[in-house]
């Protein structure tokens, strides 16, 4: 049963991701872990999007670049990919992508910054975009 922090955060999530129409209006977006963590998605929908990045104070796309400079420094190689589209799909544009992993060369380091850009440059590819 969906709750007040299920729907809220499923709303802010739709504004970070690109979903079949059938899934907007199930509420509901494919979960590769479903079978083996059924409550992950529900966590993630709830906790992340409906306490977190509904917050006030902050628009979509300083919440993405926030989300994508924290995982390149955990160095989380598939969330990285998966925020840069949500980060795209959020307003962001392939240059504030860029500039931002740049930014993070002094604190994070280079193999770090190396590895997320070049998954920002997959992810451009797979949208066929350019850096502007």
């Amino acid at each position: 049963m969906e709750n007040e922090r299920y729907r809220r955060g499923f709303h802010k999530f739709m504004e970070y991701t690109t979903v079949t129409q059938d899934e907007r209006d199930s509420g509901k977006v494919a979960d590769p872990l479903e079978d083996i963590a059924p409550d992950l998605r529900r966590f993630i929908i709830e906790f992340a999007y409906g306490d977190i990045y509904s917050r006030p104070g902050l628009d979509n796309k300083s919440r993405a670049l926030i989300t994508i400079s924290s995982l390149v420094t955990q160095g989380t190689e598939r969330q990285i990919e998966v925020h840069i589209n949500r980060g795209l799909t959020a307003g962001l544009t392939p240059t504030e992508v860029v500039e931002s992993i740049m930014q993070l060369v002094p604190y994070t380091g280079f193999p770090r910054v190396q590895n997320a850009l070049i998954i920002a440059k997959k992810v451009f590819m797979q949208h066929n975009i350019s850096k502007d």
